[in-house]
């Protein structure tokens, strides 16, 4: 793999990969990794010019910075209060969770004189085959003689590349549920055992030595 050009959230490289499997890591890219977006909103005062289920659609859109292994019941409450006259920001909103914010700083409306909006959102964990507000990346590619130029683009919620590196997790998660459906042991969970097993011995030396010390201790005295 060779990484051709890198911006703020998107990357190009290029791989000698197959058309097939270039495809299937794009799709996985897009529609299996699971982000967080706003799902469920509670309105407590609403005076703005925009009703609530607009400001409910517009919340939903943001996106929210995700970090990896983000448990699947995670529920992170975003809370809003604001008055006017002002413009209010994504960047406002208090988040249940220091290290879970709003991936960018994107205006939700514009408050006039004596408006208010106060608002819990909660975000949950999704993915965009469920929804397009899950949406992690737009993932493209093109040939070039034998090998593939691929295009990333984040949506923000995580780095270009941690997309492809979370896409490549979703696809050996699935190849294991399939290994363990046909009764086979998973190739990658065997070679964590594998990896585990010098760890595991040098650490029964340890204690050996550590008992025969003990041991000898006991008899000196």
């Amino acid at each position: 793999m060779k990484l051709d050009k890198k911006h703020e959230n998107r990357i190009e490289f290029v791989d000698e990969v197959s058309t097939s499997f270039a495809n299937m890591v794009r799709r996985y890219s897009i529609g299996r990794i699971p982000v967080l977006a706003i799902d469920q909103v509670t309105f407590y005062d609403n005076s703005s010019p925009l009703w609530d289920e607009y400001i409910s659609h517009r919340l939903g859109l943001m996106p929210i910075i995700t970090p990896d292994k983000t448990p699947a019941s995670a529920e992170i409450v975003f809370s809003l209060d604001a008055e006017g006259p002002k413009i209010v920001y994504s960047s406002e909103m208090k988040s249940s969770d220091k290290d879970i914010q709003m991936a960018k700083n994107i205006p939700i409306v514009t408050l006039g004189p004596n408006q208010h909006l106060r608002f819990e959102g909660k975000a949950v964990l999704g993915v965009a085959r469920k929804h397009a507000k899950f949406q992690s990346s737009i993932v493209s590619y093109g040939k070039e003689g034998n090998a593939i130029h691929f295009m990333v683009e984040s949506c923000y919620q995580m780095e270009p590349a941690e997309v492809i590196e979370r896409a490549c997790d979703v696809i050996t998660d699935d190849i294991e549920s399939v290994e363990e459906a046909l009764g086979k042991k998973p190739a990658k969970k065997a070679k964590k055992k594998a990896a585990k097993e010098p760890e595991a011995k040098a650490e029964k030396k340890e204690e050996e030595k550590a008992e025969k010390k003990a041991k000898k201790k006991d008899k000196e005295e």
